[in-house]
């Protein structure tokens, strides 16, 4: 049976895209290994492969990547591997010598335009770093794949590689509906799940709240301006309107999604990552039977165009939002009954993970 190794910089909890790969993959009789990382506040994780999470000294910053991929080196060093795949650039450096220096082969999964991130907006000195790394490594990659066609095109555009996409749907599956641990009783929920970062439009939803009666925005995730945002609802008196769950496992998420009445993904054009980005969100709320209101941004908003599941924002502002998310709701969820019942049909993992399978079978 041949070993895959698959690494990633998160702790694994709830990276569902990576799960579902190891999990397809171990059910094509491969062993899996998973490697991540392990912070003081991980929750355990259990799955049916093998995992291993990394204790790192540094967690964030050049200290990190440095760190992270020296001791990913070393431990593939000593592991038996006939397979490496590497989860974005922040991976690949490690996995690219070992493969080279072993001669086996490398699949690289991009889940995103890494060098595009609004986290490198300003920061150009870091970004020309990455993008050295990507424009060595990347043309000599034959198996590479990601999670929208825009993305795939940039990269074949740019280093006339054979990007496939394996886009981030999640499981068909039966969904037994949960609670909130607070009284949503006769109110409307607004919902966002993912991570709380620079460009992600939660500043706009929030701004959006005083112009909504009898609803609650109710924000799933972590992230880097989560304190940021706290502020702000504070400020503005929308502490009984607004509520932050924090990071909660996929299981209990997917449970918690469908009483939701809209989801939002309102990502803003912060360069090409997000542009051309295809968020699991997005795909998370169809299954879950919610109609949703997206950016005006070409992968987004093809979906809400072909499955006519919700609606797109096309200007930017508190009151435009407000006038969407109150139409919307005097419409119903029956409304989007019908389309959603479809896309969540068509918009599976079970149908995606055909292309991925087929990648791999060339190496059984």
């Amino acid at each position: 049976m041949k070993r895959i190794i698959v690494s990633v910089t998160n702790d694994l909890v709830t990276d569902q895209r990576v799960n579902k790969v190891c999990t397809t993959l171990m059910k094509q009789n491969f062993n899996v290994l998973l490697i991540g990382r392990k912070f003081s506040y991980s929750i355990p994780v259990k799955r049916d492969y093998s995992i291993c999470r990394m204790r790192l000294f540094f967690n964030k910053g050049f200290l990190f990547y440095a760190e992270y991929n020296v001791r990913l080196f070393i431990k593939l060093l000593f592991i038996k591997k006939d397979i490496l795949i590497s989860n974005d650039l922040d991976t690949l450096p490690s996995n690219y010598l070992i493969s080279q220096v072993f001669n086996k082969p490398l699949i690289y999964d991009s889940h995103e335009l890494f060098t595009e991130v609004p986290e490198l907006v300003g920061k150009p000195k870091i970004k020309k770093v990455w993008l050295s790394i990507e424009k060595i490594i990347l043309p000599k990659l034959d198996h590479c794949y990601t999670v929208s066609h825009s993305i795939a095109t940039h990269y074949n555009n740019i280093y006339s590689s054979n990007f496939k996409v394996i886009r981030n749907l999640p499981y068909k599956k039966n969904i037994d509906k949960g609670s909130f641990s607070f009284d949503t009783k006769n109110k409307n929920v607004i919902l966002y799940q993912g991570a709380i970062n620079l460009g992600r439009g939660l500043d706009l939803m929030i701004d959006t709240m005083s112009y909504l009666e009898n609803s609650v925005f109710i924000v799933i995730g972590d992230g880097d301006i989560v304190e940021e945002l706290k502020v702000k609802v504070s400020n503005q008196k929308l502490n009984e309107k607004v509520y932050f769950l924090g990071r909660i496992t996929p299981e209990k998420l997917s449970q918690i999604t469908p009483l939701a009445d809209i989801g939002i993904s309102l990502e803003e054009d912060l360069g090409l990552s997000y542009r051309y980005a295809l968020p699991n969100k997005l795909f998370d709320y169809i299954r879950a039977r919610i109609p949703v209101i997206v950016s005006d941004l070409p992968e987004m908003k093809k979906i809400i165009n072909q499955y006519n599941v919700g609606e797109i924002l096309t200007i930017r502002s508190a009151k435009a939002l407000s006038k969407i998310v109150i139409d919307m709701l005097q419409k119903g969820k029956k409304h989007w009954e019908s389309s959603l019942s479809h896309a969540s049909d068509e918009l599976t993992w079970q149908n995606e993970s055909i292309k991925l399978k087929n990648i791999f079978d060339n190496f059984k």
